[in-house]
């Protein structure tokens, strides 16, 4: 479970991120959705210790982000591409996240074998370096290196953007399948509300930092958001 209990993040006057409490249970598929400037990336920063908060407190199974270190193990997240290794190859950097994670050669090389159709030849075997690649390719390098592991918990900021149609049907596909884990968390933010809405059980609507709506996926939760979102 992660839990968040009174956590702001200021920057000099300005509040980009106030909520006082959110709970994602264990294995539930968690979709985060707001405006430019909402603090969707800020939250997620928080959750990952990238940058501390103002107040308050993030736990991960128990464990305060910002205190130690021992959530690192079962939590795996790819936000941008500053979180590769430009000057590695495709192969290099999963090797060395497999290593990271205690995963020899060959269970990197099953685990990417799964994911075949979504690389769709543009990945593995290019003798490219991965700041080479377009922004697409590194995002799919990226998003496949968070699976290895078997990570509890999977944090994926606008995993959809940059991918050509067919890359983020396959995708969705991808994180349904990761969501059905009943011991996996997977949290996702996305500016599209049609690929959040399919993918997640429940859906959390940040505007100006704060929570404004808290969603439990149906068939109505579409229209509702863009109802919202045109207002």
């Amino acid at each position: 479970m992660i839990k968040i209990e009174d956590l702001s993040k200021k920057y000099g006057a300005n509040t980009v991120l106030n909520i006082e409490s959110l709970e994602i249970p264990k294995g539930q598929s968690f979709g985060l959705v707001g405006n430019n400037g909402a603090g969707k990336t800020t939250l997620f920063s928080l959750l990952l210790d990238l940058i501390p908060p103002t107040t308050g407190q993030i736990k991960n199974n128990e464990v305060q982000v910002n205190k130690s270190e021992a959530w690192k193990p079962f939590t795996a997240a790819f936000i941008d591409e500053s979180f590769l290794i430009g000057y590695l190859t495709p192969e290099e950097y999963f090797y060395f996240i497999g290593e990271l994670r205690g995963r020899n050669k060959a269970d990197v090389d099953a685990l990417l074998a799964q994911f075949e159709d979504f690389f769709h030849g543009e990945i593995l075997g290019q003798k490219k370096y991965l700041r080479d690649l377009s922004k697409g390719n590194q995002k799919k390098a990226g998003i496949v290196a968070s699976f290895i592991g078997n990570p509890e918990v999977v944090i994926l900021d606008e995993p959809f953007a940059n991918l050509d149609p067919t890359t983020q049907i396959r995708l969705k596909a991808i994180i349904k399948e990761l969501a059905a884990k009943e011991e996996v968390t997977v949290l996702v933010s996305s500016h599209d509300l049609m690929h959040v809405t399919e993918v997640c059980e429940r859906i959390v609507v940040l505007n100006k930092g704060a929570i404004v709506k808290d969603i439990e996926t149906s068939e109505k939760t579409l229209k509702e958001l863009e109802t919202f979102f045109a207002g």
